[in-house]
């Protein structure tokens, strides 16, 4: 009975052990599937609290002649924007440049380089404007990829001026020759399109009027009000205009004097407002820096050109001449620069498309 007892309490004690091991097993599972859901969830806040960083380097392209087909790898112009964000989408630098084959070389369209020869025993002539265009005489031979705010002047033995400048308007080259004699008292307003002192001899893009009676009473300074503000609202012509006089306008341009004769200099040129393509390149930089590019998604508020636009995201192909070809406002302008254009806004949007931003389908393809 003793005997039986005894084992009745050992199997009893048996059955306790293997319930607490079985207890102690349960609650070990219990507690590494707590731990497990614990950890889950921390990735999971982990990964909500995470946002997406656009710290990096981008670059887009557009190039002439994308619109038609043509490949990038056979394009002979193409204009580039390469962009630094930091992981917030803030532009830290930005650059941006028009890329063009010159006699099968390239080159920057914005170089600013330039080589300018002066023939002094040739006498300015009028081109034929128009669909029948034909260049006058130049005394000017200038090579350049960059004939935007051209300028260029030289005064020679004779004490005679050359002068050359491109008007914005027109896109064309006024020349100036002034005999030793000549008045440079003479207010600006005395040299008009096509008078004596101010002949339009050479097109310098394919663009221009196609007749010259019409703007026999302007100037450099007014070809076309409001635009020609361009020309002296900063740079070299700043603050000179149709009421200063003609030695103003020369001395702001580099001629130097004694007395009212002009003293003979090599031929100079540079570029007048904000520098020709460089300048007007290196202010759209200037105003993106600082910008966050997740919220600055196109140079240009397409909203006021949306009947431009076709149903492949074109601008400016299925339309006439004109303003709806073409964006451009300088007078309320991207940090001064003379010209918006929609090229150059396709360019920085594919950047954007290289960080992540948008997509190919949120782009509008500009007009090269």
């Amino acid at each position: 009975m003793k005997k039986r007892i005894i084992m009745l309490a050992f199997a009893q004690l048996l059955t306790i052990s293997l319930l607490a091991g079985c207890n102690e097993t349960d609650d070990s599972q219990n507690d590494e599937s707590e731990d497990a859901l614990s950890s889950e969830e921390t990735d999971t806040n982990d990964e909500n609290d995470t946002e997406q960083s656009y710290a990096g380097t981008f670059v887009g392209r557009y190039w002439s002649g994308e619109t038609d087909g043509v490949p990038y790898e056979e394009a002979d112009q193409y204009i580039e924007t390469i962009l630094e964000l930091d992981e917030d989408g803030i532009i830290v630098d930005a650059k941006m440049n028009f890329f063009k084959t010159v006699d099968d070389f390239w080159t920057m369209r914005q170089s600013g380089n330039a080589y300018v020869d002066i023939n002094y025993d040739i006498e300015p002539t009028t081109a034929v404007p128009g669909e029948d265009y034909e260049a006058g005489d130049s005394m000017f031979t200038v090579y350049t990829a960059d004939m935007m705010s051209f300028y260029a002047v030289g005064v020679n033995e004779d004490n005679t001026v050359a002068h050359a400048i491109v008007d914005p308007i027109t896109r064309y080259q006024f020349e100036s020759k002034l005999p030793a004699d000549f008045d440079y008292e003479t207010l600006m307003s005395e040299l008009t399109v096509n008078s004596e002192y101010n002949k339009p001899t050479t097109r310098t893009s394919g663009s221009g009027p196609n007749e010259w009676d019409s703007l026999k009473l302007r100037t450099i300074f007014n070809t076309e009000d409001p635009w020609s503000h361009v020309v002296n609202s900063t740079g070299v012509l700043e603050g000179v205009d149709n009421d200063s006089t003609v030695k103003d306008y020369m001395e702001a341009l580099g001629v130097e004097f004694d007395g009212e004769t002009p003293q003979p200099m090599e031929a100079v040129y540079s570029y007048f407002g904000k520098g020709g393509w460089n300048g007007n390149y290196r202010a759209i930089e200037e105003n993106l820096i600082g910008q966050n590019a997740t919220e600055l998604t196109s140079l240009i508020d397409w909203s006021d050109y949306e009947e431009s636009i076709n149903d492949e995201n074109q601008f400016g192909v299925d339309v006439e001449t004109g303003a709806t070809k073409t964006v451009q406002n300088s007078v309320d302008t991207i940090s001064g620069a003379t010209v918006r254009m929609s090229r150059e806004a396709t360019s920085y949007q594919r950047a954007l498309i290289d960080a992540g931003i948008l997509d190919e389908d949120d782009i509008i393809l500009g007009r090269f």
